[in-house]
């Protein structure tokens, strides 16, 4: 599959639908609360996107169940939304992905449930710091592993790992195009990026060991195999002429 460059009116249409996705995370800030079960926020998830014109880009897909996925504690990611009831010191990812008018926005964070330990406080920190490391090297005629290279060099210094299973994606026109972002890469290796091209970078960093283990119950939820803490933030990223755009960062708080 190559690689798909957006023309002006399909950046704007994936604007809007970024846009739209962050919202619902920052609507969903309200709900990440003691008692409240995961299922009630993918209801709230839903609703909003619903509420926005957009429709929820998981619910379907590949028969996945529910309109976001809600990742908690050891799962890395494609948790299924259920009736446990969230917990104090819970780490909790809710990622969804709105389309809007044909166009997808794709956004992931973490929420602490109540007070959390010091330990997971400082795995969301370096988490975080770790796409942020990933973004500020997009750039056009950059080499798209360079994003990797340094989130997984950030991650090791830190003394986590870097889940290589499940790669951040190009965006946009569909729900997962060509290329794969790798976080965990080679230096300088990789296509090169262009001007016009949208994609996601969504690195999973884990307390243990970086494998995954995929639950053969639902066929989707995704844990780390010594039971550790995982966390992930996502954005979806825009390359422009003079270097890039963060379409889903409206509000600077991740």
């Amino acid at each position: 599959m190559s690689i798909i460059i957006k023309s002006k009116e399909a950046i704007e249409g994936i604007k809007k639908a970024s846009a739209i996705a962050a919202n619902t995370l920052k609507y969903l800030e309200q709900f990440a609360k003691p008692g409240i079960t995961t299922a009630y926020i993918n209801k709230k998830a839903d609703e909003y996107m619903r509420d926005h014109n957009s429709i929820p880009a998981t619910l379907g897909y590949g028969g996945f169940p529910a309109s976001c996925c809600t990742s908690i504690n050891d799962v890395i990611c494609h948790g299924i939304p259920s009736q446990y009831e969230l917990k104090w010191g819970d780490i909790l990812n809710i990622d969804v992905t709105a389309i809007h008018k044909g166009y997808f926005g794709d956004t992931c964070k973490m929420y602490a449930i109540g007070e959390i330990s010091p330990q997971a406080a400082n795995l969301l920190t370096v988490a975080k710091e770790c796409l942020n490391i990933g973004i500020k090297q997009c750039a056009p005629g950059v080499p798209i592993q360079n994003i990797g290279f340094y989130i997984n060099a950030h991650a090791v210094k830190n003394g986590y790992s870097t889940v290589f299973q499940f790669c951040g994606h190009g965006v946009g026109l569909k729900f997962h195009e060509s290329p794969e972002i790798c976080h965990v890469g080679e230096l300088n290796k990789g296509v090169k990026m262009r001007s016009g091209m949208t994609f996601t970078i969504e690195p999973m960093i884990n307390e243990g060991k970086a494998r995954a283990k995929v639950d053969k119950k639902d066929g989707w939820t995704a844990r780390t195999i010594d039971g550790k803490l995982s966390a992930q933030y996502e954005h979806t990223i825009l390359i422009t002429d003079e270097g890039h755009e963060v379409l889903t960062n409206l509000f600077n708080d991740f």
